[in-house]
């Protein structure tokens, strides 16, 4: 067995640690039989239920946010609280609008604190507030919860094009699109305006000098260009295509990547201006009680799934892990009898997979553990999202040269199969 296939089934350890694998009786694509498939449904969301995601859950189930439309004060709310579970709570709500009227409970694409990668044609609803959090508050559970899930989503969209409707700037009329906001609202939320309080904050809590001051308004200045070049990735229409939908990813990573690049300067500059006293308070944000409380149940389960990982060193272990994995989430004999893909198509699809499974070793969930202060998480985030831009192009690639030999018919039937898979 080689060294990456035990990196994968490590990687699938983690995955069953942080309750990422469906059961058996949720497993697979039910081509035959409809309904949710729990593909991506995390235990780690219900240990931060205890810090108040099941507040957010029940309120997202019960509350006018889940049973109106979303109101712009509602994304502002989210977009403005220090603690990301209130953007866990309207990325689900959003979500699930868009899919069959918001009748699901739950996505087979959610990601581990309750939110989802994918709403609608968005990937990354968050972006800009994920990467804020992490960089300057050391909040990485949204950043980092980005990864296999959302290139697996990518490649069977859980949308059917009927449901992606319900994103458009302007959406029917009728009770069925009333839910979900635009993909321009999401975005528009998703701004420093809406998120630079805590910017200011930090500010205050270093106690900057006349000289510090100045550094710290230039870095206030690069955040705020930041988050619009985040904002201007946001789609303008529809992915209807697992290739457009790489293309989308693709977008928003760059994006991300060019917002790093811009804050990395200006943030070591002022870093470098500070006293020890002044680091040291800066490397300690301060949180309430129960953000604290959900950060160290957080940390209490990644620091589980990354030992369990650590600890698979039996080859004959791994290499079961491996395959309960494929089978798990990738059957292809139900795809290929499906599409009725020929011998050299099915070997293609057989690329897809291997291609998609790799990046699980790559797309670790585990931040690593000596980004301690913000400018080594900002430069944790640039390598993880380099690493996120070489698995959508390497997914992309497979994807591609899978559909090249696709009759019009078969990728029809193809992009058909998430929705299937949800009983659509």
């Amino acid at each position: 067995m080689s060294k990456s296939r035990i990196g994968m089934a490590a990687a699938g350890v983690a995955m069953v640690a942080l309750g990422a694998l469906p059961s058996a009786a949720e497993a697979g694509f039910r081509l035959r039989v409809g309904g949710p498939a729990g593909v991506a449904r995390f235990a780690m969301a219900r240990m931060l239920s205890v810090a108040g995601l099941r507040h957010a859950r029940m309120a997202a189930r019960h509350s006018r946010v889940r049973t109106a439309a979303l109101k712009p004060q509602d994304l502002r709310s989210a977009a403005e609280s220090v603690h990301p579970s209130a953007r866990a709570q309207l990325t689900a709500v959003a979500a699930l609008a868009g899919w069959q009227g918001g009748r699901a409970a739950q996505g087979w694409w959610q990601h581990a604190d309750g939110s989802y990668g994918w709403v609608g044609p968005l990937f990354w609803p968050f972006a800009y507030s994920d990467l804020y959090d992490y960089a300057l508050l050391s909040d990485g559970s949204g950043f980092w919860a980005y990864g296999y899930g959302d290139l697996y989503a990518a490649i069977f969209s859980p949308y059917a094009a009927s449901d992606l409707s319900a994103f458009a700037a302007e959406r029917p009329a009728g009770r069925r699109h009333r839910k979900a906001p635009s993909v321009q609202e999401l975005c528009g939320a998703d701004t420093a305006k809406m998120t630079g309080l805590p910017l200011k904050r930090i500010g205050r809590v270093v106690a900057a000098n006349k000289a510090q001051r100045t550094a710290f308004d230039e870095l206030a200045s690069a955040w705020t260009s930041a988050g619009d070049t985040i904002r201007a990735s946001c789609p303008t229409q529809a992915a209807t295509t697992a290739l457009e939908r790489f293309a989308a990813m693709q977008s928003r990573v760059n994006a991300m990547l060019s917002a790093v690049a811009a804050v990395q300067p200006p943030f070591q500059k002022f870093y470098d201006l500070l006293s020890d006293e002044q680091k040291a308070r800066l490397n300690a944000p301060q949180r309430d009680r129960r953000a604290n409380a959900a950060a160290a149940k957080l940390k209490e389960m990644q620091d589980a799934a990354c030992q369990a990982s650590r600890e698979l060193q039996d080859e004959q272990q791994a290499e079961k892990q491996y395959r309960e994995l494929v089978a798990q989430q990738w059957p292809l004999d139900d795809i290929a009898a499906s599409l009725k893909l020929n011998d050299s198509q099915r070997a293609a699809l057989e690329v897809v997979q291997d291609t998609t499974m790799g990046t699980m070793e790559a797309l670790s969930a585990c931040p690593p553990k000596d980004a301690l202060t913000p400018p080594a998480r900002l430069k944790a985030a640039k390598a993880r999202l380099e690493a996120m831009r070489e698995a959508i192009r390497s997914v992309n690639d497979a994807v591609d040269d899978f559909h090249a030999d696709l009759s019009d018919e078969q990728k029809t039937q193809f992009e058909g199969l998430g929705p299937k898979k949800q009983g659509v």
